[in-house]
């Protein structure tokens, strides 16, 4: 996985990773099909802030995905140099052009900001 910087070459893709596919890239990359794997290893890849904020908002829940998720967040996602994406105005905007698209906010925002961006989703 490489992290996003100027230097990197510009033809790579830009990838946003759903929670799951950041989880499973940062801590058991088998977990990922192979054209996963291959796709964020050659990609700019970006997880959504609000991907991390799911994960706080679940944190001490039956099925949390992270026990604690701000430290794992310094200690693995920062450490990694996976770009955290922000929201922004314009994917709030994009959110009105999903219509009835799955109710899940969480889900809905990803696809808002993977359309503004011009990002692949990586899920």
């Amino acid at each position: 996985m490489r992290g996003s910087t100027a230097s990197k070459a510009a033809a790579a893709a830009n990838v946003l990773m759903d929670t799951h596919t950041l989880l499973w890239a940062l801590s058991d990359p088998e977990l990922l099909s192979g054209e996963a794997r291959r796709l964020l290893s050659d990609s700019e890849v970006a997880a959504s802030v609000a991907r991390l904020w799911e994960l706080l908002l679940k944190k001490g829940k039956a099925g949390a995905l992270v026990a604690d998720p701000l430290p794992w967040l310094e200690k693995v996602v920062l450490r990694s140099g996976i770009r955290v994406l922000g929201i922004r105005q314009s994917h709030v905007i994009a959110l009105g052009q999903l219509g009835g698209f799955h109710q899940d906010r969480f889900d809905r925002i990803l696809v808002a900001q993977t359309m503004v961006e011009g990002a692949l989703l990586v899920s």
